[in-house]
This record gives structure tokens, sequence and C-alpha cells, in this order.
């Protein structure tokens, strides 16, 4: 048969898993069920129990355990039973109980009872115990590291097949949504074969699979088999059904039965491959006529499934180790264009191959502030737009999906463009994403029966029923795209994680940029602004004093006024010729290299003092000079920036008779501060702030003449060496400077 559907269908297990599988009240006939409390007295039995040892249930309940099996055979029960806590299932040897011969003997604890279950066992244990090493060892030698999935699994099931005689061992691994994907087997000439095929998801049930995590190996020698039922049904201690998930003799499912017997098989054994603490897949083994396998035997299997399943989990973590790798490698070269270029969009054109690769993808878009970039094969604008609209409702940092179509409608509509999606978010504010597109990838799938009418059916008696029809059932199933990997999503994450962090450095710094023009933009207003007014001045003055000489060339020098004109206009023009070369060494300052060396800073204070003396005149000014350590620093940069806080000491203690100049300095292990201290004018602190600005004065120009550059300087000179300055005073009480160079310099 052939069907084409847009997407395999999620089941509705609800029906099978109101069945109570751990709690089925019987167990095989292959075996009786001894339940013991208090030591050694029996409180539940099954009721085949007169078939192994003569005594009927009823008979049997509130009696030793040496009344059911003999002294002897109870005692060696009971000895090994103390050596071995019964958490289990632990096996406790075979013992010969009489008529019937030997029996395995395995214990676990099930509700304060200890749970007792004797399977009938052939004469040949040590000779299977010594095949255990033989079939291990057999397939240990065939193994080589390039071994796929499929060969671990051939291998395996070779050797379960040769020592268990099935006449049909496969092995089946489930998908994301249960379906169990045949991917080994071995079949003798007339079974049904189903390599490559899949079995519905409901073919097992929650319940199930829930069983055989916790139960790892199952056997069921005769499908025809009547249950033998417990007496009493309930367990005594706790009144409620007797839990025997973990009895190997537990009587299995009516359902499973009848689905074994439709499939024309009478005897199964099935082994959990359980990886990472999932139930990853199952080895089944069938026969189409009643078949006992040996504890001994299942032993040897269940140990060579769970070496299977550790080899598939080192197989996929490899696997999955190299997938990562390569995706770390693409994100690596897509990070570096990133990192190296402003414009993401750009960066992104550039890397496309990488960026598609990163996500094994076939198309990719960016979408920020409403805009579309598109990358490979996409949907339209529009389309990726709606997509982000529906994919912001959804909640977390990511959202993938290999059917878009079946929860978003629209996408079924795309030409398969976009069948499966991975989606990153790049904003918690605003709807920015980063997609990538995988095509839709047309699947022909080859059912084990048909694979959408329910499994399980619920008959008119209210009881269920398994499907009948295992024939090949053909599929073709669109929609879907290749599934994403784990490591897809987590290092798509680290993808965002890193683009983030690009984005806020850009962020930053064009914030750090907006500040430095914000606060170049003031200093050129401050700069436009005194200039016209600074320099307006002293020009008005010499025009004006030099109309009024020419005047006075008409109406004759009187009372000296030529000589005093012509001094006022020498004073202007030194002035306009001080604030120019000022400007032009503040400007210097931002431009000029650095040359750092070792300062005596004693020696440079000296020189600047002085260097002052011709401006000093004939003041009484007194220097208290502490000794002052050297520094590394520029040393020309240096004795312009003390030449300027020596000046301004100078200055504002011109109205005082007796000014003192206080030069002190302190050093720890991060820098040396120097301080210049004046019994000056002072200033008011709440204007400090504006002290080391261009153009700023805190008095008057006709009170103290300046041109308002002199502790900008101060402060470039100081902070191009990695240094602060700052300043404290108050009105007629002085002030003082202080600059802070770094023991170890941090040139700008």
């Amino acid at each position: 048969m052939h069907a084409v559907s847009s997407f395999s269908t999620d089941l509705d297990l609800a029906a099978c898993d109101r069945e109570p599988i751990r709690i089925p009240g019987s167990v095989q006939q292959h075996g009786f069920l001894v339940a013991l409390s208090g030591g050694d007295t029996v409180v539940q039995v099954s009721d085949n129990l007169a078939a192994f040892t003569g005594i009927a249930a009823d008979a049997a309940l509130g009696q030793p355990l040496d009344k059911l099996l003999g002294a002897g055979a109870a005692q060696a029960v009971l000895a090994e039973l103390a050596r071995t806590p019964a958490r289990g299932p632990a096996y406790l040897g075979a013992i010969d109980i009489g008529a019937p011969g030997h029996v395995d003997v395995v214990a676990h604890a099930s509700e304060g009872l200890t749970v007792l279950e004797f399977e009938r066992a052939p004469r040949t244990a040590t000779a299977d115990f010594r095949l255990l090493h033989t079939m291990i060892g057999n397939f240990f030698s065939r193994l080589t590291d390039d071994d796929t999935i499929g060969t671990l699994g051939r291998h395996a099931i070779e050797e379960i097949k040769a020592l268990t005689g099935f006449g049909r061992v496969l092995a089946c691994r489930f998908d994301e949504v249960g379906n169990g994907h045949v991917f080994a087997e071995l079949c003798d000439p007339g079974y049904e074969r189903y390599l490559g095929h899949r079995f519905p998801a409901a073919d097992i049930p929650c319940q199930a699979r829930e069983f055989y995590l916790a139960n790892r190996i199952c056997l069921v020698p005769d499908a025809r088999y009547r249950p033998a039922r417990l007496v009493p049904e309930a367990n005594p201690l706790t009144g409620r059904p007797t839990d025997l998930t973990h009895a190997v003799l537990r009587s299995v499912s009516p359902v499973h039965l009848q689905y074994m017997r439709s499939m024309g098989t009478l005897s199964s054994l099935s082994m959990s491959l359980v990886v990472q603490g999932r139930l990853w897949g199952l080895i089944s083994c069938h026969h189409a006529q009643p078949r006992h396998v040996s504890f001994e035997k299942r032993a040897a299997c269940e140990q060579l499934a769970q070496i299977l399943a550790l080899r598939i989990a080192a197989r996929e973590e490899r696997e999955e180790y190299t997938h990562r790798l390569e995706l770390r490698r693409n994100l690596v070269a897509i990070l570096g264009q990133l990192s190296r270029d402003p414009d993401i969009e750009a960066s992104m054109q550039a890397v496309t191959p990488d960026l598609l690769r990163f996500g094994n993808a076939t198309g990719a878009a960016l979408v920020s502030r409403g805009r579309v970039a598109t990358f490979g094969e996409a949907p339209a604008d529009e389309q990726v737009l709606a997509l982000v609209d529906w994919l912001a409702e959804q909640q977390g940092d990511s959202y993938h999906t290999d059917a878009l179509g079946s929860v978003y409608p629209p996408a079924s509509g795309w030409d398969g463009l976009a069948a499966g999606v991975l989606a990153v978010s790049l904003s918690r504010v605003n709807r920015h994403y980063l997609l990538w597109f995988r095509r839709e990838v047309v699947q022909q799938v080859d059912w084990a029966g048909n694979a959408h009418p329910m499994a399980m059916q619920e008959g008119q008696d209210g009881t269920l029923a398994p499907r009948t029809g295992f024939h090949t059932w053909h599929e073709e199933v669109r929609g879907r795209s290749l599934p994403w990997r784990a490591s897809d999503i987590d290092i798509a994450l680290e993808f965002r994680s890193a683009l983030l962090d690009i984005v806020l450095e850009r962020a930053e710094a064009m914030a750090a940029l907006a500040d430095d023009l914000t606060r170049a933009n003031k200093e050129l207003e401050a700069f436009s602004y005194s200039v016209s007014h600074d320099l307006r001045a002293p020009l008005r003055h010499i025009v004006g004093y030099a109309d009024l000489l020419l005047e006075l060339d008409d109406a004759g020098d009187t009372n000296g006024r030529r000589g005093r004109f012509l001094r006022n206009i020498k004073d202007s023009a030194r002035f306009a010729g001080k604030l120019v070369d000022d400007l032009l060494s503040f400007s210097r300052m931002g431009r000029a290299s650095m040359h750092p060396s070792s300062v005596d800073m004693n020696a440079l204070f000296r020189a600047c003092i002085d260097k002052l003396s011709m401006e000093i005149g004939e003041r009484s000014i007194e220097w208290r000079i502490d000794d002052l350590p050297a520094i590394d620093a520029d040393p020309t940069f240096l004795q312009m920036a003390v030449s300027n806080l020596l000046s301004n000491a100078v200055k504002y203690t011109g109205p005082r008779e007796h000014a003192v100049v206080e030069i002190s300095a302190t050093q720890d292990e991060r820098e040396t501060v120097f301080s210049v201290k004046d019994n000056g004018v002072g200033f008011n602190a709440d204007y400090v702030h504006k002290l080391f600005g261009v153009f700023q004065r805190l008095h008057r120009m006709e009170e103290f003449q300046g041109t308002g550059i002199g502790l900008a300087n101060v402060r470039r000179i100081v902070e191009r060496h990695g240094g602060r300055v700052w300043a404290e005073g108050a009105v007629q009480q002085g002030a003082t400077f202080h600059f802070a160079i770094p023991r170890q310099l941090q040139l700008d």
C-alpha cells in the first residue's frame, strides 16, 4: 500500500496507557513465584505452585519456605539471600527441588516483600556461562573505530542469534516521537523481513517504555500460555496489587500476546538499549514456535546489549563532538568577519557560505529594525517578517522545528523553502532575529503495517486489541526537513551570545564616542565664544588707540597721552599674541607624541620658578618646597603643566602682601601625587568642575588677566600620562591644585 502525508502523525496512546502492565497480578507458566515476609514465612504464591512442588497455593500460605522446597533447598536459598540483599533482581543460583528438577532462583524486593521466582533450568549452566565470555570476546574482536551504528548492531545480533537460536533478531532505534527504525536484522528463511522499516510509536505505549527502562530484558517463551494468578491477589502488607516490575516471570499484557500472534511469533526475547538514561532502542528476538531461553543465556544477551548501548553512546558522542567542532570552526570564521566590519549585515553577506554551513541550512535571514536581509534560498521579506511576528509570541531565546508547516500553517505555501527553521532572538525588547531555513526533504518511508490507524483499538467490551497487519506499507512524508541536532541549537545560542557581545561592544564604543563628541562640541562652543570675545577686546583697543594716535598727529600730544596709548596698544597686542600661543599649545598637546624618561621633579620645579622671576618682579613670594620624588614622564610636557600651575599661584596671590606657595608630594604603589597650594583669592567650590575646561574662568578678566587655557592644558597633559587632576579651594582662603602621575605610565 502507498500513502502521502505532510508529516508523521502523533498518535493518542491514552487507551494503551491505561493498561496496568506493572501489576498484572499473574506470572508466566514456565516458573512459579513465592513472596516471603518476616524472614522465611510464605505470604503470597502463584497458583501454579502445585505443578512444581505438589503443594496447593492456599496450603502454602503462612508456611515456612522449607515446607515448599525442602530443608536443604530452602536453607540454600535463604543463605544466598542473606549474602545477596534482594534489592534486585539478584540471581541466587540453581537448586534441586525434587521431581521437577533444577530451577534458577531470582530474588527482588517489592514493597516490604522478598519476592522469589523459580524458573525451570537446564543442567548446562557451566557451559552457558562460558558462552558469555566467548560471545563477548567474539563481539569485541569484530569491532573497529570506523564501525557505524548499523555495523555495531549487525555484529551484536549475529552473536545473539547464534546463542539463542531465534528465527529473527532485529535491532531498532526510536526517533524523537517514538517510532522504531529497524537498523539491523537477521532472519531465517520464511520470516518476514523488516530491515529499514518503521514501527509506529503506538506499538510500544508510554507505560511499556517506562517498563523497558526499569526491566531491561523480557522473555515470553510461549505466547499461548495461560497466566498463573497470584494468591492472594493483593500484597498482604499493603493491600494493593503486588508490583511485578522487576519480576522475570511477570505476565505480559494480553494485548502484547495478541500482537505477537498477529506477527506470527509465538516466543520472543527483548533487550533494552539504554543510552545516557533514555530508551534509545530495542533488540527483539522472534520465533515462530515456543522457545525457552535459559537464565544464563539471557544474562549473556543482556550483557551484550549493554555493551552495544555503550558503543552506541560512544559513537554518538564522537559524532556529536565532530559536529560541534565543525560548527565552532564555522562560528569562528563568521565572528572573525563580524568583528572586523562594523556593518553586520554586510559582514554576513561576505560569509554567507559559512553562515549556511553553520546551520547546515539552505537559507538564512537577519531581521533588525523591521528590515530583512536574506542569504541563500529564503522566503520573501514579508513572509519572514510575518514569521518573526509569530516567533515573538513563542517563549525562550531560540525556537526550532523540522515541520514548520505543522505549527505555522502559512509556511506550507512557501514551496518547501522553510520546512525547517532554527531561530534565535537577538533582543529581549525589539524583534531582532537570526534565522536558518532548511528545505523540505521528501522521504519515502516503509512501515511495518499501516502507521496511521490506531495501533491499539478499544473493542466493544472495553478491552484493547492490537493491529493485525504487518505487511509493508509505503508512505511519502512531505513538509519535513532534516531534523535539528542538539548541537545545532547549543552552538546557535553560543552564536547569539557572541553576536550580542559584538553589538554591545559596538554600542559601548558608540556611546563613548558620543560622549567624546559631546565634550568636544562643548569645548568647541566655549572656544568659539571665548576666542571671539577675548580677541575682540584687544583688537578693538589696538584700533581705538591707533585712531587716537592719528588724532594726536593733528592736534598735538598733550599730557603724554601718546605714550599711554602706545603702551595700551602694546599690552593688547601682547595679550592677543599670548592667546594665540596658548591656543597653539593646547592644540599641540592633543597631537604631539610623548617621550617619557626619568624626571627630577625638584629640578623641574626650580627651573619653572626661575623662569617666573620676571613675572614676579619685586613681589615677595615665599616658596615652601618639600623634597620631591623623581618620576617617569615626558619632561617637556610636564614642565609646561607645572609652569601653568605655578603661574596661576603667582597670579591669584597678587592681592596678598605676603604670598605663600607650598609644593609637596605623596607616593604609593600606584601613583605619585604632586600638590601646589597658595594663599591667594581661592575660588567658589561650587564651580570647581569648570576649572579645567577650555576658556573657563571663575574670576572676571578685569581682576585677573588670563586666556583661560592654562588649566585645560594641565588637564590634557596629565591625562595623556594616564593620570588625573583635581583642585580644592574656598573664596579668599587659597587654592590647592593636585595632579597624579601613575608609577606605571598608561600613555594614551
